[in-house]
């Protein structure tokens, strides 16, 4: 039989969707599922995107141009600008979902063996549109413990070697929930001036901050270093429609948005229906983000207070986005999180984590941490959290009795 090839073999699995199929099971035996372990909001996409797509007036759907619509990108553009963010239309690529930029991105800089440094915990498909990118990621990590501040500048010139080519940031970040600074991205700034690096940051949250006192700072804003910075953006989160799957790559770089024209010509367009959607949603009125930032943030203070509630959990307030990790008293996650779907139920209900050792590239870390998505409703979360506990106590007796037989034995 012929072989797959030695990509397909080491691309990673993701460790958000992997226990699906366990999911399907615990779902087949009538048990229901808190989904903690992928970030789908429930919030409704706003009421003007969902009009466009039914008032659409079209006898023919057809391509439309590589880069997106040019309606879209300069009502795109406005959009940026009014949240101090200068770019123009030619700045801006649209892509299918903020995946396909970033595939786009690193595509357009990186030659096989090239280094991308990222900051881990990370997002996990990081990996995966590295390995697609034939680029070697260099993990730099950060601690729960500091609640995942930025890595020291230090750490990230160690990291540094001739095949270094660009640094990946997510900001706000998945799957930490942790909001760089402006100092620290200031820092960055300055490391990739001085070793002639891409910055590329993944800003797909920037609207989910939760205290007055924190403010997003785009590296779009960094001066001196505008060839440099890639920002990569998406509709998903924002507007809650992650199914439409429209994102951007913008980029000052006329060689790089170059390039990255001959990976989107090669998919022909992005969709043509999603983007008459996304280009209506950019009319959202304020008092639905005000509304949903109300929303979350006391979802993730009524997650944060219920996870402190059990004995051996660390977990740290997020600043932003809609996720947290926590490290839980158990030995292995991944274990963990596929016997919650397989052999545990409370009342016919369970629980499914994200195992947060998919989040870092470097071995043997993360293995008793998950990510969780704070992305249910409050009364959802309070129940998800109770089985949660139960559950620990459960596994881990459970564990402990296989422990003492062995040693009978």
């Amino acid at each position: 039989m012929p072989e797959i090839s030695i990509r397909g073999q080491r691309m990673p699995e993701s460790p958000i969707r992997k226990l699906a199929p366990y999911a399907d099971i615990a779902k087949k035996k009538g048990h229901k599922v808190y989904h903690l372990n992928i970030g789908q909001p429930d919030i409704k996409s706003p009421e003007i995107a969902i009009n466009a797509i039914k008032n659409i007036d079209l006898t023919i759907i057809e391509y439309g141009p590589s880069a997106g619509y040019e309606s879209y990108r300069r009502k795109l553009a406005d959009f940026y600008t009014k949240q101090d963010v200068k770019v123009s239309f030619e700045d801006i690529m649209i892509t299918t979902g903020g995946s396909e930029a970033l595939l786009f991105a690193l595509g357009s800089i990186m030659d096989p063996g090239d280094e991308v440094i990222i900051p881990e915990p990370f997002y996990a498909n990081y990996s995966a549109f590295s390995e697609e990118s034939s680029a070697k990621v260099v993990p730099v990590i950060s601690n729960i413990e500091s609640g995942f501040t930025l890595p020291t500048i230090e750490e990230f010139e160690k990291a540094i070697t001739p095949k270094s080519k660009a640094i990946l940031i997510c900001n706000p970040n998945n799957p930490t929930g942790y909001l760089y600074s402006e100092s620290e991205i200031n820092q960055l700034g300055e490391l990739v001036k001085k070793h002639d690096l891409f910055l590329i940051a993944d800003e797909v949250y920037r609207e989910f901050i939760y205290d007055e006192r924190d403010q997003h700072f785009s590296v779009m804003n960094l001066k001196g270093i505008e060839q440099n910075v890639i920002m990569i953006d998406s509709v998903s989160k924002r507007y809650s429609m992650c199914g439409a799957r429209i994102g951007c790559m913008v980029t000052k770089n006329r060689q790089v948005i170059a390039a990255a024209m001959k990976f989107a010509q090669a998919r022909l367009c992005p969709p043509t229906i999603e983007q008459i959607a996304c280009e209506a949603a950019i009319d959202t009125p304020q008092s639905y983000f005000d509304e949903v930032i109300v929303e979350y943030k006391e979802r993730r203070d009524t997650l944060i207070s219920e996870l402190n509630k059990i004995e051996g959990v660390v977990v740290k307030t997020p600043k932003a986005a809609f996720y947290c990790i926590a490290q839980l008293p158990v030995d292995n996650t991944d274990d963990f999180a596929q016997w919650l779907l397989e052999s545990y139920d409370s009342n016919g209900e369970t629980v499914m984590v994200a195992p947060a050792a998919g989040f870092y590239s470097t071995p043997n870390v993360g293995l008793n941490q998950v990510r969780i998505a704070y992305v249910l409703k409050k009364e959802d979360l309070i129940r998800a959290v109770q089985i949660l506990k139960d559950a620990i106590q459960v596994y881990n007796s459970e564990k402990n009795q296989l422990v003492l037989k062995s040693t009978v034995n």
